[in-house]
């Protein structure tokens, strides 16, 4: 319980301390703009996002058999938040002609290497997983 008060009273501080700083170094102006940021990210989580991961849980817990479900979700979270955090340098967004130092790694294979080890630690958790023998509950 004092765990979670803690932790609790953190995130409410770091709230509030983002707040002060938005209200006092932002233009008026652009509190809108920040509002409208904040209020598309929510959207894009809560209604494309979650849906997404649920609708594919859903179709795992159906399709999977037992031993590959946890693996699978914890790879589906996993590699979902790795493509999220990429997209912008897999798209090369914000690249520079006049900069050639912007964006200059090789992204798109490091993005594949990283996604071919989650498959890869998936496959040997459910086989692992798959071998043990069930305990009957």
């Amino acid at each position: 319980m004092r765990t979670r008060l803690l932790i609790g009273t953190c995130g409410v501080s770091l709230a509030l301390y983002g707040a002060v700083l938005l209200l006092t170094r932002q233009d008026p102006g652009q509190w809108f703009e920040v509002g409208v940021w904040l209020g598309v990210g929510v959207v894009a989580h809560d209604v494309v996002l979650s849906a997404l991961v649920i609708g594919a849980c859903v179709l795992g817990s159906r399709w999977l058999p037992r031993p590959w479900r946890a693996p699978a979700l914890v790879a589906l979270v996993v590699w979902g938040t790795l493509t999220v955090v990429a997209v912008p340098v897999l798209t090369r967004a914000g690249a520079r002609a006049d900069n050639p130092t912007l964006l200059d790694r090789p992204y798109l294979a490091t993005w594949c290497t990283i996604s071919a080890i989650v498959v890869l630690l998936v496959a040997v958790t459910g086989l692992v997983r798959s071998r043990r023998p069930r305990v009957r509950e």
